[in-house]
């Protein structure tokens, strides 16, 4: 089974944890059959805290996929609307289960030096 590690900012792992969030929405995504995404949360804890599965990949015009996800979005359309700026496709991975890491990871131990700027394959 194939999984990426992501970057994603504190408040939004918070919102994925808590279930409020139920979409990671991307600009790329990966190319092959991924199940899962582990979350690696940026500043300041700087640790992999979180694995989400990945129940399908979305992707359409960014006005499209904001009325098919907004309800369980975790974001406001303004971020959204900023994120995808200019872009005439936009993508989400809509996550199922989520575990929590009992012990954040460090990216070492996923074989990575530093954050990936979109995504990274890992084993």
């Amino acid at each position: 089974m194939r999984k990426i590690i992501v970057s994603i900012h504190p408040e939004h792992v918070k919102n994925i944890i808590n279930g409020t969030k139920k979409f990671e929405y991307r600009t790329k995504v990966a190319k092959s059959d991924v199940k899962k995404i582990i979350i690696y949360e940026t500043a300041p804890i700087k640790k992999v805290v979180a694995e989400a599965e990945i129940i399908e990949v979305l992707m359409m015009k960014p006005e499209e996929l904001w009325e098919e996800t907004k309800e369980q979005s975790g974001i406001s359309k303004s971020f959204f609307d900023s994120y995808f700026e200019n872009r005439d496709v936009a993508y989400a991975y809509k996550l199922g289960e989520v575990k929590v890491y009992e012990q954040p990871k460090t990216l070492e131990e996923f074989g990575l030096r530093c954050a990936p700027q979109s995504f990274a394959y890992v084993r």
